[in-house]
Order: structure tokens, then sequence, then C-alpha cells
């Protein structure tokens, strides 16, 4: 009933996984992840203990492999059971019981694993796989790549329901108190894919900053007056829209950005960041 993929990234260390499924709220049973550590799918009749219990291992130095094996060894269900695994070193081990309702089966790559029950066919984690490999960009881009190649493959058989996407790093929550860099759900949808790379979007240009670090515009002149026409339109800057960047307009910005949820992407420097400023420019129209 379930669709997979756990993956990490070597060069940003960041762990993730993202799963589609035709049963509510599949984000609170099967994915599990920590920074540094690993991350976890569990589903088909889901252990939920072997999120946790994963990780917990992971952490002790235990490779995937032997995470799964002894996370299966003592389970009297095990063959209802589906899991996949990575660790912070790109080492993956994906199980599929043999009581898992077909079509059922996982296909293990290069820091990367995609398991599934009740698929359409072989074919949507064949499908995922490729997506996953051949999609440029860092680790959302590359798991939410494979979702969409896995349901276009056929995906769950039943049809959709609810998809998430959990992706952590060091400190990459909010303010950074936690390690929760992307944590989306979308619970209940018609076409849950499609809403949750929606959402993703938004959390995207307010909250993470992702983009290339040359991709930063200049407050010139210019873009100092259009920025000061727009906040002085909205009722957020009182000062004159003359072009100059001083102390008044940079404060009623950043506290625009505040009530815009914008406040991780401050600058101090003079520039903006690309994401920002068009973001000012859609909503100035």
């Amino acid at each position: 009933m379930t669709f997979s993929i756990v993956a990490c990234d070597p060069k940003t260390k960041d762990l993730g996984v993202a799963v589609e499924s035709k049963f509510p709220a599949v984000g609170a049973a099967v994915p599990w992840a920590q920074a540094g550590v690993g991350a976890v799918a569990t589903q088909s009749w889901a252990n939920t203990t072997y999120g946790p219990r994963g990780l917990a291992m992971l952490k002790r130095g235990m490779t995937p492999s032997q995470v799964v094996k002894a996370l299966t060894a003592k389970d009297r269900e095990r063959q209802k059971r589906q899991v996949g695994v990575v660790d912070s070193r790109g080492r993956v081990a994906s199980f599929t019981g043999k009581e898992c309702h077909g079509w059922a089966g996982h296909l293990v790559g290069k820091h990367y694993a995609c398991q599934g029950n009740l698929l359409a066919s072989g074919d949507v984690v064949k499908a995922m796989a490729l997506a996953f490999e051949r999609t440029a960009g860092d680790l959302p881009a590359k798991l939410l790549s494979a979702l969409v190649a896995g349901q276009d493959a056929g995906g769950d058989r039943r049809g959709q329901q609810s998809a998430t996407l959990l992706v952590v790093r060091e400190k990459g929550g909010y303010a950074g108190f936690n390690d929760r860099w992307i944590d989306l759900r979308v619970d209940d949808h018609p076409r849950p894919i499609e809403e949750l790379i929606r959402v993703f979007h938004i959390w995207d240009i307010t909250m993470l900053t992702r983009e290339d670090p040359k991709n930063v515009v200049e407050i010139t002149h210019d873009v100092a007056a259009f920025i000061q026409r727009f906040l002085a339109r909205i009722g957020s800057y009182d000062g004159p829209v003359n072009g100059r960047w001083d102390a008044k307009s940079r404060e009623a910005l950043e506290s625009w950005m505040g009530v815009e949820n914008l406040e991780n992407k401050v600058r101090t420097d003079g520039k903006l960041w690309g994401s920002v400023w068009r973001y000012i420019r859609e909503k100035a129209g």
C-alpha cells in the first residue's frame, strides 16, 4: 500500500525519506531520520518500532544490513514487513517479507533504497531508482523526483491519499534548534504528491536557503526604490521613495520579511537572495 525511498547525499550528509500511500497520514508511520545517523522507512503492516530502534542501532555503529537483520530476526510477523535503511555513510539495505501484498519488492542503489508493496508492478521502484539517479540537484529534489516517477509508473495500485518528505541535517530545523530541515506532510488529498511539491515550494521560498550562493541581487538604487515603493504601497514603509538604502528602509524590509515568514533569509550585506527578490516582485505584481 506504500512506496518509499530512503537516501543520503554524500556531499551534504543530508538524510531523507519520501513516501506515498493509499493510507491516511502516511508520514505519521513510515519515515524516521536523524542527522548524522541515518534514515528508516517502515511499511507494509508497519512495525513503527523499527524507526527508533533502527536509528539507535545505526548510532551504535551497526551497518544498515545488520540493522535490517536485527530488526526482523525476532519479529514473528516479519514476513508482512517491509523496511529500507540508509546510514550517514550512504550504505543501504532493504527487506521485503514474503507475505507482503504484491507487487512487493525493493531495489537498492548507490546511497538509496526504494521499496514498495501493493504496487501496480515492479516498474514503480525501477522508475523511482532511475529518477533518483538522473535528477540533478540536492536530496529533496531527487527524492521528490523519485516519488513523481513512482506514481507515473503506476504507484500504489489502490490509488493515492497521502505523501511526505522528511530530510534532516545537523541544526537544519527552524532557528537551528533541531535537525528537521524539511518535514512536510500531506495527510489526505486526491493528488498528494502534487500537493506535497506545492507545499515544498512554499517552504523552500520562505524557510530554506538552497540556492546557489552566487544567486543574489545587489540592492542598487533601482532595486531599493522598487522595494520602498512596494513597501509603501502595502503600508509597511512611510519614508521617501528615493532609492537610498538607509536604516529605515532596511528595518521596514526586515519587518515585512518577518510577517511573510522570510526571517531566515534576511541578509545584512546590502544584497537579497534571488528567491526573496522574486518573491517581492511577485507580491508587487
